[in-house]
């Protein structure tokens, strides 16, 4: 979709919440809730139409959306989303981590889906603008963050099957504690059966609603089967490792390489997962982007040829796979605990996002 001109300029005016929650209120809300479901006291918005372009853009109270039933978004799914992290850091700064991949990676996904993308700058200026009023909302405990949620929906009440010509952009904010609150576990991974994520042409590169419904039936039969996530092999063959339902997979061996699936349309590219591979290249290890058949996996694992398997992915950052299930499939991953380089990779890029460590690749960007 042609996306017109801005029709305003690039700042978003601020509406402060007239009842915001109070300091003993917010800090109740923050501590120890489930991964998504506590929310800052403000949204920011933006609002696209086919004559005007991008406008209207504002920071306001955080409150419930209206719709009308007709909404393109609820009938076609023209819809994608982002996930990234706000981080406060020893000296009380807030910084973002790539915030400039997740920008390039919603247009992305945006142009897939028939939306106009978001430009990074206005990306940008809406985190900036968000926390410059939720900036309370940045939790300071090690191994927090407050997680930013951008979001693009089709609004226009139409049930013709074509792109919406009115688009609503929002920013919500969450914040959350520790992924692995009692120090990082390896989880189990059931294969899917039957089941495939995206195939080719789809929109398995983009990262939009449909693609997560669609995973969570294969989620539970993971579930079913005493596995913690479910992992999709691709739609073709149904032969080849793509990814979990919400993270890339990679495989570590003996010799020292490290092997991931490689990027063909049909798997989201992670920014973790680009972040992971910068690293490893940048310490000599030899990292292998290619297909790689689940037969070769399993025979790896089974002789000791694969030592670690990991996922990666904005939420756990890094999380140790410790097993891998099918029906005629039962394998321990090495000894089944997180692998040294596991470790070792988590906590340099956790070291990186909290100020630990000196940030070599210009990762990360302060905003307040």
């Amino acid at each position: 979709m042609e996306q017109s001109t801005p029709s305003e300029p690039l700042s978003y005016a601020v509406t402060r919440n007239p009842t915001p929650a109070s300091d003993a209120e917010r800090a109740r809300r923050m501590d120890s809730q489930p991964f998504g479901t506590v929310w800052s006291d403000h949204l920011a918005k933006a609002t696209w139409t086919l004559e005007g372009g991008w406008g209207s853009r504002r920071v306001e109270a955080f409150s419930d959306l209206v719709l009308h039933p007709g909404a393109t978004v609820l009938h076609y799914g023209q819809q994608v989303f982002e996930g990234l992290k706000a981080y406060r850091w020893a000296d009380g700064g807030i910084h973002l981590f790539r915030p400039e991949a997740n920008a390039a990676r919603f247009a992305a996904s945006a142009a897939r889906m028939a939306l106009p993308p978001l430009p990074e700058e206005d990306f940008l200026a809406s985190i900036e603008a968000l926390l410059s009023v939720d900036a309370a909302w940045v939790p300071a405990q090690d191994e927090t963050s407050l997680y930013l949620r951008p979001l693009l929906i089709g609004t226009e009440a139409c049930l013709g099957v074509r792109p919406s010509m009115t688009v609503e952009y929002l920013l919500m904010a969450s914040p959350v504690g520790a992924y692995f609150p009692h120090g990082v576990k390896p989880v189990s991974i059931w294969v899917a059966q039957g089941f495939h994520r995206a195939g080719a042409g789809g929109t398995g590169q983009a990262k939009t609603a449909g693609n997560y419904a669609a995973s969570m039936l294969p989620q539970q039969q993971a579930a079913d089967h005493g596995c913690d996530q479910v992992l999709f092999l691709d739609a073709i063959h149904d032969a080849y490792v793509e990814e979990l339902g919400g993270m890339n997979v990679f495989a570590v061996r003996r010799d020292g390489s490290v092997w991931t699936p490689r990027v063909t349309g049909t798997i989201l590219e992670g920014v973790t997962r680009d972040s992971v591979i910068e690293l490893l290249r940048g310490d000599g290890r030899d990292v292998i982007e290619r297909d790689i058949p689940l037969a070769e996996l399993r025979d790896g694992i089974a002789s000791g040829a694969v030592t670690e398997l990991f996922a990666c992915g904005t939420a756990a950052v890094v999380t140790p796979i410790g097993r891998l299930v099918a029906p005629e499939l039962d394998l321990v991953v090495g000894d089944g605990g997180a692998g040294a380089l596991t470790q070792s990779i988590r906590g340099r890029l956790t070291d990186i996002q909290y100020g630990r460590a000196p940030d070599e690749h210009g990762w990360m960007q302060r905003v307040v």
